[in-house]
């Protein structure tokens, strides 16, 4: 399970971590948006650490689809549904200056771009509405959307029956990017350190970064961590994690070169990968989808299967060369959140919701948060951050977040339901599966992965959430608020602080 992008990834090293250092800002996590933040800070001579527990883009920035855009499926109509135009309007415009960041970086680092042609597209006539409500608000926030024919996009190898297109998008390799980010903040004279596993912050009486080799002191914190690891203002219960899967395959017949995302169910999404925005020099098909609720699928296996048997009868391809996923949060207000952790006294402050739109959103989200760490006055600042930082909450946002933490709390209450249904002892699961069952009334997690069977505590550290058996990455996750650990119970991403206790 390892990303394209990574196939050929350099090692990147980063510097042996000392207890007890005292820097400007503390940055917790090595993805775009906390490399992106960190390099903006250093370059305007702030002293700067960022703390990482694995590698650089280990999780979500190293595992998306590479699509640097501003039509982002159906995000612009769904969120012009519940919220003015000016809000709208805000989001867009935070995104054109990630985007712009983006681009104009990449060219500095050294980090090829292509442009391409997004395309949001009706996969049947039930999707034809969908496509046209997005180039109203798309056109109402101030893109220059148009509509394609099917001439234009080459309907018979995407099969749309409508399409709006925006030009002089990009295409990137997100692993480049990060890489070459790293190593910019290295130069700009920040401070990298990797496998340092942050479990905790406190602030008082200076913001003090707990991690699994000693503490390190900070004036600022950044958590740039994909959900925040502190519970501090709820964001758990704000944000749902959210899993997709991707897929890539040897060309072996010409495709057009645009970006393509299906606006109805189920999602699907469509690039080609070339020497000039990718690892090698073979041409090849990225299909992503298989959207769903982080420990909410049947079988996460199953849904990678039936994507890549639907590219197979779509698209001329040959060999499948990668299978990989990636979790992301969407806020229930549809923007995401950045800025200062409540009850931090203003010394901490997190980013997240970028429903899957990281390469746009994360630098947005770096700038505002250089700003706000810098003391730049809000009247210096683009208006962007201050309308999304001040936004109210709408009618529709409390209905999503009522909704979501119902199927929560329906899923907490099932799940341990099911679990007290079956009691150890149990047949040994197969290779590659997993079984929760109860030991005198305590879900216990069964794994058997590269022929070691193990067994671990199956209720989440977070907020007693049992744990269910993802099959496509063996990993045990959360079905709550989206915590994932590995099948001997190390703790990958979501937030929870600590790993699963070892049964044998």
């Amino acid at each position: 399970m390892t990303s394209l992008w990574k196939q050929d990834a350099p090692a990147v090293a980063g510097l042996p971590f000392e207890a007890g250092t005292r820097h400007d800002v503390v940055v917790v996590g090595a993805g775009l948006t906390g490399l992106a933040t960190a390099l903006e800070l250093a370059r305007a001579g702030m002293d700067v650490a960022v703390l990482e527990r694995g590698g650089i883009g280990e999780l979500a920035s190293g595992s998306n689809t590479g699509k640097v855009s501003l039509l982002q499926g159906t995000t612009l109509s769904s969120l012009r549904r519940g919220h003015p135009d000016s809000l709208v309007r805000a989001y867009v415009d935070a995104n054109r200056d990630g985007f712009d960041w983006m681009v104009r970086t990449a060219d500095e680092l050294g980090v090829p771009t292509t442009v391409r042609t997004a395309y949001t597209y009706a996969q049947t006539p039930d999707g034809i509405d969908a496509v046209y409500a997005e180039h109203d608000a798309a056109r109402e926030a101030g893109l220059d959307v148009r509509f394609a024919d099917a001439a234009e996009t080459g309907a018979a190898a995407v099969s749309m029956t409508a399409a709006v297109a925006l030009d002089g998008q990009r295409a990137i390799d997100p692993m480049r990017m990060v890489e070459a980010l790293a190593a910019a903040f290295v130069a700009a004279g920040g401070t990298l350190h990797l496998g340092v596993a942050v479990t905790g912050v406190s602030v008082l009486p200076q913001p003090r970064v707990k991690t699994d080799a000693g503490p390190v002191f900070a004036d600022q914190v950044v958590l740039a961590t994909g959900t925040p690891i502190l519970d501090r203002g709820l964001y758990f219960a704000k944000v749902s994690g959210m899993r997709s899967a991707c897929v890539s395959f040897e060309l072996e017949g010409p495709l057009p070169d645009g970006m393509y995302l299906s606006a109805d169910e189920p999602t699907r999404s469509v690039r080609t990968v070339t020497a000039d925005d990718g690892p090698s020099d073979v041409a090849q098909l990225v299909v992503g989808g298989a959207g769903h609720p982080v420990g909410r699928a049947e079988s996460e296996r199953a849904r990678l299967d039936e994507l890549a048997e639907w590219a197979r009868g779509m698209f001329p391809v040959g060999r499948e060369t990668h299978r990989w996923s990636a979790q992301d949060y969407t806020s229930h207000n549809l923007v995401p959140f950045v800025g200062v952790l409540p009850r931090s006294l203003g010394r901490v402050r997190l980013a997240t919701g970028y429903a899957k739109w990281g390469l746009t959103n994360a630098p947005a989200a770096a700038l505002r948060l250089a700003a706000e760490i810098r003391g730049i006055p809000r009247g210096e600042r683009p208006a962007w951050m201050t309308q999304l930082g001040t936004r109210l909450t709408m009618p529709a946002d409390l209905a999503r977040g009522v909704a979501a933490n119902a199927e929560v709390g329906v899923k907490a209450a099932t799940a341990w339901t099911d679990a007290e249904s079956r009691a150890v002892p149990v047949p040994q699961p197969a290779e590659g599966e997993g079984v929760v069952a109860q030991r005198r009334g305590r879900p216990v997690g069964i794994s058997t992965v590269d022929g070691e069977t193990r067994a671990v505590d199956a209720v989440c550290p977070h907020l007693g959430g049992v744990l269910e058996w993802n099959d496509l990455e063996c990993t045990w996750d959360c079905p709550l608020h989206a915590s994932r650990f590995t099948a001997e119970g190390r703790r990958i991403e979501g937030p929870a602080t600590r790993g699963l206790r070892r049964l044998g």
